[in-house]
C-alpha cells in the first residue's frame, strides 16, 4: 500500500492532474455558455475549448517542477520544454487541423447528401485558440502553486 501512498502525495503528478481535471471541469461550464448545452462526456473525453487541459497539465508540472527542485534542476528545463511543444501544438497543428476537419464536413454534406456515406463526419474542435491556450497555462500555473501551499506537497 506504500505505492498507493507515494502516488498520491507526488506533487509532480497530482498537480498535473489536479490541473487536467480543473480544466475539464471548467470545460464543462464554458461549453454550456457557447454551445447551450450540459455534457460529461466533453469533460472526460473532449478536446479543444476553453480553456485548454492540455496545456493546463503541462503548466502545472513545470511549475511543479520549478517550485520543488528550482529553476535551475534540469526537471524544469524538460517540463518547460515540454510544455512549449503542447501549446505550440495545440495552437499550430491541432488547430489547423479542426479547420480542415470542417471544410471536409462542408464538402461532404455537399457531395453525399443523398447517399450512405452522409454520415461521414469529422471531429471540428480540435485545436485551441491563443486565448484557450492562455486560460490553460493559468490554471497549471494557479493549481500548482496553490497545492504547493498544502503541507503534505510543501514539505
Amino acid at each position: 500500500m506504500q505505492w498507493l501512498f507515494d502516488f498520491c502525495t507526488n506533487y509532480y503528478v497530482i498537480s498535473a492532474i489536479a490541473a487536467w481535471l480543473i480544466a475539464q471541469i471548467i470545460k464543462v461550464f464554458t461549453g454550456v455558455f457557447k454551445l447551450q448545452e450540459f455534457s460529461l462526456k466533453a469533460m472526460f473525453f473532449g478536446t479543444g475549448g476553453m480553456p485548454s487541459s492540455h496545456t493546463a497539465a503541462a503548466c502545472a508540472l513545470c511549475v511543479a517542477c520549478a517550485l520543488k527542485d528550482g529553476l535551475g534542476a534540469s526537471s524544469v528545463a524538460i517540463s518547460g520544454v515540454l510544455a512549449m511543444i503542447v501549446m505550440i501544438d495545440a495552437a499550430g497543428v491541432r488547430n489547423e487541423t479542426g479547420k480542415q476537419s470542417k471544410a471536409l464536413n462542408m464538402i461532404i454534406g455537399e457531395m453525399f447528401s443523398d447517399s450512405e456515406n452522409a454520415d461521414l463526419h469529422f471531429k471540428e474542435l480540435i485545436g485551441h485558440s491563443p486565448l484557450q491556450i492562455l486560460c490553460g497555462a493559468i490554471t497549471g500555473v494557479v493549481t500548482a502553486g496553490l497545492l504547493y501551499l498544502l503541507p503534505v506537497f510543501s514539505a
